[in-house]
């Protein structure tokens, strides 16, 4: 196999659901960071940006700093990345703080050696050689990817449904269910279908359940 595509293959790997996220050292700005250091005990969603001053990704990157709030309270920290310097990306922060009192308080990284976005396959030929996709990394307090969403360049980021997305991980992780379509908190989960002819009984007689179907039952948490 030759240099060429051996590099493509590099670009292009993908971390998948259940993979321990892969180790980088890098400059941000707030400071150097290592990836198996950062925001112990804490969630990290960690999202990529094409280009620094550019107007889809100051929306993005706008409303991840206008409801950090909401992040903070799910113990969670967010972690930005784009393939420009980090003099760039203080230069774009403090332009964006000027212009529209947004303060992008959270670490971004500076990976102009592209190798970040190599390791978490950010970096899609066929879309750009030169310029990270939308990706969106949820990251668990014991370093597992838990999931993963991509957009393209041209389609912004839905920020209710990253929080909605991590909300639901961490409920699930908490209680033990599942949860089903377009769940928000305060709405009914799944319980797991019984695995046996008593479960399925003690489930038949179980009065404190919404019922669907034997297989498909919900509570409220």
């Amino acid at each position: 196999m030759n240099n060429e595509n051996l590099l493509s293959e590099k670009t292009i790997s993908m971390p998948r659901i259940g993979d321990t996220a892969p180790d980088f050292t890098a400059v941000t700005t707030k400071g150097k960071i290592k990836m198996s250091d950062f925001a112990k005990d804490k969630w990290i969603v960690m999202f990529s940006h094409p280009a620094d001053f550019t107007p889809v990704c100051t929306t993005e990157m706008s409303g991840f700093a206008s409801r950090k709030s909401e992040f903070d309270e799910l113990n969670t920290e967010l972690l930005g990345l784009s393939i420009d310097s980090v003099h760039a990306h203080l230069g774009w922060v403090q332009n964006v703080r000027e212009n529209t009192g947004i303060y992008f308080d959270f670490p971004i990284i500076a990976d102009l050696d592209m190798k970040v976005s190599k390791a978490y396959g950010m970096l899609q030929p066929n879309e750009s050689e030169t310029a990270a996709v939308r990706a969106v990394f949820f990251i668990d307090p014991k370093k597992k990817i838990r999931l993963v969403m991509y957009y393209p360049l041209n389609v912004g980021r839905n920020m209710d449904e990253i929080l909605r997305a991590l909300d639901a991980l961490q409920t699930s992780d908490k209680h033990k269910v599942a949860m089903p379509l377009d769940w928000k908190r305060g709405d009914k989960v799944i319980v797991s279908p019984p695995k046996t002819l008593d479960e399925l009984n003690a489930r038949l007689e179980d009065d404190t359940l919404e019922k669907v179907d034997w297989y498909l039952a919900k509570k409220s948490i």
